[in-house]
């Protein structure tokens, strides 16, 4: 049986990257087994049935390969490095390991960048360049690799596709429910923190709304979920969902999302939830753009809460949310990803 050995940002809590895995291992063909990178990989194998290493195990993997396995730079975006410099030289490093040692190698739904490092830039397009197969999900990182010139193909992020399930044991507060997404990050200084819960107090005055707060990695996301939920005091929820299915399914039960982590608004958005996008990330900028979200860049909130609430208030009442042909058109170009598997079938 080939083996594909899966790195990416996995056993993290972050519940993006768990739906990024899940709907890729939904698409691997079944006479391939997955071997998947994990921060935690007791969990993971327990969450998906599989084979699952830690960083320096993962080395050990890919050096017993054979020339028929291969190895997938799972979906998300990977090589930036603006978070950190060390995070794109560890994948890459990898990458490179796989192809000295002769494995078919894909970068599967990837988001390129932003990289700011020339030698990051450099040695991106040599191993991208080296590989069997090449996807990304959005149109700048297409833009780079046309570029570059390397040969690759442009479809939406995996997780359109993934599929739902309804929780009947959430018990959410009743209708009319407002799910926030929002993270720790330096663009969301303490002043726009405080600008954006004035504009959630005001629209549950004119709304009766009932506030869900959904952190997406309970590590980054849910100390400022507490913090929301401190300033409002009541008609507030924090709901913790590990399951990615879920999680999604649970925008189903909402009326509106106001989301900063990008895979909330596509979660959202595939649900024909109402989205509000707050950019703190190009990769979120590409995403308003390519299915006209409306939304703010962090940078430029608006310092008047009342100006942020106007526009909740009229996506809200506008019930604004993408069409079923234009959600179906992202699925099934979600799908797209998979023909990187065609050739070694």
């Amino acid at each position: 049986m080939k083996k594909a050995i899966i790195c990416g940002y996995y056993g993290q809590g972050n519940a993006g990257d768990e739906a990024l895995l899940l709907a890729i291992l939904a698409r691997l063909p079944h006479h391939i087994q997955p071997i998947i990178l994990s921060g935690n990989p007791i969990k993971t194998t327990k969450d998906y049935q599989v084979i699952s290493y830690s960083r320096l195990s993962i080395i050990k993997q890919i050096l017993k390969a054979e020339k028929k396995d291969l190895f997938i730079w799972g979906g998300g975006s990977l090589i930036q490095d603006v978070t950190s410099i060390k995070s794109p030289i560890f994948y890459l490093g990898l990458m490179i390991l796989a192809q000295l040692k002769g494995l078919k190698t894909i970068a599967y739904a990837q988001g390129i960048g932003p990289i700011k490092t020339t030698f990051i830039r450099w040695l991106t397009k040599q191993v991208l360049t080296r590989c069997d197969g090449v996807s990304v999900r959005d149109r700048e990182s297409a833009k780079l690799l046309e570029k570059w010139q390397i040969k690759f193909f442009l479809a939406a992020d995996p997780v359109w596709a993934l599929s739902s399930k309804i929780n009947q044991d959430f018990n959410l507060l009743p209708s009319p429910r407002i799910a926030v997404n929002i993270r720790s990050h330096p663009t969301l200084t303490p002043s726009k923190l405080e600008i954006i819960i004035q504009a959630l107090k005001q629209f549950q005055q004119q709304t009766l709304a009932n506030i869900i707060l959904v952190p997406f990695q309970k590590l980054k996301d849910l100390e400022i979920c507490q913090y929301i939920g401190e300033k409002l005091k009541e008609n507030y929820q924090i709901v913790n969902i590990e399951n990615p299915q879920e999680l999604k399914g649970l925008f189903r039960e909402v009326d509106l999302l106001v989301g900063m982590r990008l895979h909330s608004l596509i979660m959202a958005s595939s649900e024909k939830c109402p989205c509000f996008a707050l950019s703190y990330d190009p990769k979120v900028s590409n995403l308003m753009s390519e299915i006209g979200l409306d939304g703010y860049e962090l940078e430029h909130l608006p310092p008047q809460a009342n100006v942020i609430t106007e526009k909740w208030l009229k996506i809200y009442q506008n019930k604004a949310h993408l069409s079923d042909n234009e959600i179906n058109s992202l699925k099934q170009s979600a799908l797209k990803h998979q023909n990187l598997f065609d050739s070694f079938i």
